[in-house]
């Protein structure tokens, strides 16, 4: 496969683009940095965002290039030769997809940064760990993360509305007067529904048929392909993986019993542990911790969930509506602070009153269209979240409104 195979398979892949609906990380990176990484899990849009790029800033160009790193070709072609040759031609940014199926990736990337004038945007998996890269990239390099869709954003990429995002703060103020404003376009609580159970990841917009069986091929990727390669789990592992997973999916929010756990999965403490750590790097699981606890490797979470509510409804019929709303709110309240970069990340807690403390300010508790304030009484910037309401009131605030952060 030469270069100019490459180019045309690219506008193949080009072809196929359209620049109307772009995720919300896409206005967010800075383009024009010199060494730019792109992290998520599979099937999110990174590689459309790549894409997209390509057709919008370089239409009709050979100067800039996208390569998937899981092509055998490059298996056995050195990534640094092929940028020298592309930059030789005339190329200006290379885009390369599935970094971390290629071995000793970073420090190609690293001698590329060093080397050549090329421009350099990669991506790869979630659980993809830049600390674990011998070469040091932390300099040369800027990380953005993508994250799964938000509410909003599901409602705009099934064109049913096109809704501004608000900061938390704004949201908290001025609820009453957005939910009203949203509510004159749509019916939130009957897409609310919809997308607790298919709205987490753009290819609903392909085949709701399959939806979930995409969504637990993607884990059964991570688990068999990911973890292994990138962690060294070893094989047999996987199944006890396997097993672990189901029991916090029909259980969520499970508050982990971790000797109990063990036991059920056949796996020691230590490596349960880890494992739960490796299964939260690769955004399957949400675990909260208190704020005493931190987020230390070794300190028992204190509670444990789904990392999105599709998640769930793919690997369980039996998902519990308790269990999906407190997911829904970790999830959008942890996806909005992990785009803001923070020197240290408070986005979340749990709460010794209340089920959630955010940002170490604001005290929340996650229930159904009764629920009252009478855990979180007295307490000063205590809120509730609650699902089956269209409008709140004072400090009662819709639950679907949270999916309008980002």
């Amino acid at each position: 496969m030469d270069l100019q195979n490459i180019l045309e398979e690219q506008n193949r892949l080009l072809n196929n683009i359209t620049l109307d609906k772009k995720r919300y990380l896409y206005e967010k990176i800075n383009w024009n940095l010199k060494s730019i990484g792109i992290l998520g899990q599979r099937g999110l849009g990174k590689t459309t965002m790549m894409l997209q790029y390509i057709k919008e800033h370089y239409p009709d160009s050979d100067k800039a290039l996208y390569i998937s790193l899981d092509n055998p070709y490059f298996q056995a072609t050195s990534l640094l030769e092929f940028a020298k040759e592309f930059e030789m031609n005339g190329g200006e940014v290379l885009f390369i997809d599935e970094v971390h199926k290629y071995n000793d990736w970073s420090t190609h990337i690293k001698k590329i940064y060093d080397i050549l004038e090329l421009k350099v945007v990669f991506s790869g998996s979630s659980i993809l760990q830049i600390t674990k890269q011998n070469a040091d990239l932390s300099r040369r390099t800027i990380i953005y993360y993508l994250e799964n869709l938000s509410f909003r954003e599901y409602l705009f990429l099934q064109d049913i509305a096109t809704f501004k995002s608000y900061s938390l703060e704004e949201l908290l103020l001025n609820h009453s007067m957005i939910a009203s404003e949203i509510s004159k376009k749509i019916k939130p609580i009957k897409f609310f529904k919809e997308y607790l159970e298919f709205g987490a990841y753009p290819f609903i917009l392909e085949d709701k048929e399959s939806y979930h069986q995409r969504i637990i091929q993607i884990i059964n990727l991570i688990l068999e392909s990911d973890l292994p390669h990138i962690t060294r789990i070893e094989m047999q592992q996987i199944q006890k993986l396997k097993k672990l997973l189901y029991l916090l999916a029909i259980n969520v929010p499970f508050i982990p019993n971790i000797k109990d756990l063990a036991e059920s999965t056949n796996i020691s403490r230590p490596k349960l542990y880890e494992y739960l750590n490796e299964l939260e790097n690769a955004k399957i699981i949400n675990s909260i911790r208190s704020q005493e606890k931190g987020y230390s490797l070794m300190s028992k979470p204190e509670k444990l969930f789904m990392q999105n509510t599709n998640i769930s409804h793919a690997l369980t019929s039996k998902v519990d509506i308790g269990s999906a709303r407190e997911a829904f709110f970790v999830n959008q309240i942890k996806n909005y602070y992990a785009s803001q970069n923070l020197f240290i990340n408070e986005a979340i807690y749990a709460s010794k009153k209340g089920d959630f403390l955010v940002n170490t300010i604001y005290t929340f508790e996650v229930g159904g269209k009764n629920k009252g304030f009478k855990q979180i009484k007295d307490m000063e910037n205590s809120y509730v979240a609650a699902d089956d309401i269209e409008f709140g009131h004072g400090n009662k605030i819709p639950l679907w409104l949270f999916g309008f952060l980002y």
